[in-house]
């Protein structure tokens, strides 16, 4: 594509002498401005990609893939319809769940809390859940005991054996108002699901003590869980789940329920993808105005070579080929850079924490108690292939206006 004479006379014009100091220093922006830009936009996207990848584990983990539920109040008699929806092809789970809001009360301190009621087995089948026990174990999870997160044991000063208090706001009616109902729960386990929500702000409960505590009756609950084996499947399955319940219930699944949530998420990669573009582009015009400049200071060299007769398309590759060699070792640096800090981000962070002792990711403001990072690589192509498509687009202009050069007004002073 280039031939020897092309490539060595490119190589010649990216060398910096004396006279052409300011050409060298801007194109030298210009190579900085593309590998801060392309590494920043992949660290930004992984860092992306990591919070919604944790999140979504992590939500789906603990609250299911669909949920079956009743506009009315809790779902009645829930064994007959358990046994239908265990039928349908691709549901692995379906279990009763027994939820709602409480007031946590222990040693003179509340806080809200929600409180969620399952049977121990199927406790042992969320594997978020029972791989983050850090404290006690499943064995001792019946009766009138609790689990609760380790946020909120570090806020109470509970262990395991410690005993806490629940108090719902639905309470029995008395001559002197609604008395909320109360009752003492004995701490058995403390998780740890790196989400500041859950560790925070959730008690988990036998079923039957649950049913208990909400009032409801033994084949009641307040809706039914199902995970599938195939996630990204869920609106085939959900659309046999709803004829398989038609008229009995109604079903949700996870991406209606935190809606909200994650498209505030996309929004904002996408509006993150947009800005940091902006930094190559910005680069890109550093490299357009350096080329154009390199292309009046090389007028006099570029007549002598068409005189000698070089070709227009032999000058329009020179300068394309030094132009672009500025873009594309930025974008090859920037990726280099990026990718091993984006692997590498949680220690960093660490680092940085330790060097300036304060706290860089709270888990109460982004959820998540670690830093997490996915790298793309079909994303990193496509930021490595646009951020050379710009690179070489870029020095289109300057090219061909070197190319167009007129050999005869270029020596007539000279």
């Amino acid at each position: 594509m280039f031939s020897k004479f092309e490539i060595m006379m490119a190589m010649r014009y990216l060398q910096a002498k004396k006279a052409e100091g300011f050409v060298s220093v801007i194109a030298a922006f210009s190579f900085i401005g593309i590998m801060i830009g392309v590494a920043t936009l992949i660290i930004v996207m992984s860092v992306m990609n990591g919070f919604h990848i944790q999140l979504v584990e992590r939500i789906v983990g603990l609250n299911g893939h669909l949920n079956v539920y009743t506009a009315g109040g809790p779902v009645q008699n829930y064994p007959a319809l358990l046994k239908d929806l265990k039928d349908v092809d691709g549901v692995v789970t379906a279990a009763p769940v027994v939820e709602g809001q409480v007031l946590v009360t222990s040693r003179g301190q509340a806080t809200g809390a929600m409180a969620r009621g399952f049977t121990a087995d199927y406790f042992a089948k969320k594997p978020l859940l029972s791989s983050s026990i850090v404290e006690g174990s499943m064995v001792d999870f019946s009766g009138n005991v609790a689990a609760i997160g380790s946020k909120m044991a570090e806020r109470f000063g509970l262990g395991v054996g410690d005993s806490l208090t629940l108090m719902s706001p639905n309470g029995k009616a008395s001559p002197f108002g609604t008395i909320p109902r109360t009752a003492q729960y004995k701490i058995v386990m403390i998780f740890d699901v790196g989400m500041h929500e859950y560790n925070s702000g959730y008690v988990f409960m036998p079923l039957t003590s649950a049913q208990t505590f909400f009032q409801m009756p033994e084949n009641s609950a307040s809706l039914l869980e199902i995970m599938s084996d195939h996630p990204e499947k869920i609106d085939k399955i959900k659309d046999v789940l709803s004829v398989v319940i038609h008229g009995r219930a109604g079903v949700y699944d996870w991406r209606e329920s935190n809606a909200s949530f994650f498209s505030a998420v996309e929004v904002e990669r996408n509006v993150m993808f947009i800005i940091l573009m902006l930094i190559i582009l910005i680069a890109a015009f550093n490299i357009i105005s350096s080329m154009i400049m390199l292309v009046n200071d090389k007028a006099r060299g570029i007549a002598i070579m068409r005189t000698m007769g070089a070709f227009r398309s032999s000058i329009l590759k020179i300068f394309i080929l030094t132009g672009a060699s500025v873009g594309v070792l930025g974008t090859a640096m920037g990726a280099v850079l990026g990718i091993l800090f984006a692997v590498n981000i949680e220690s960093i962070r660490r680092f940085f924490e330790n060097l300036t002792d304060t706290n860089l990711f709270p888990g109460e403001v982004y959820f998540l108690s670690k830093l997490p990072a996915d790298v793309d690589w079909v994303e990193v192509t496509f930021i490595i292939s646009l951020a050379v498509v710009i690179s070489v687009m870029a020095t289109v202009y300057p090219a061909r206006r070197a190319a167009n050069l007129d050999p005869v007004e270029a020596l007539r002073y000279e």
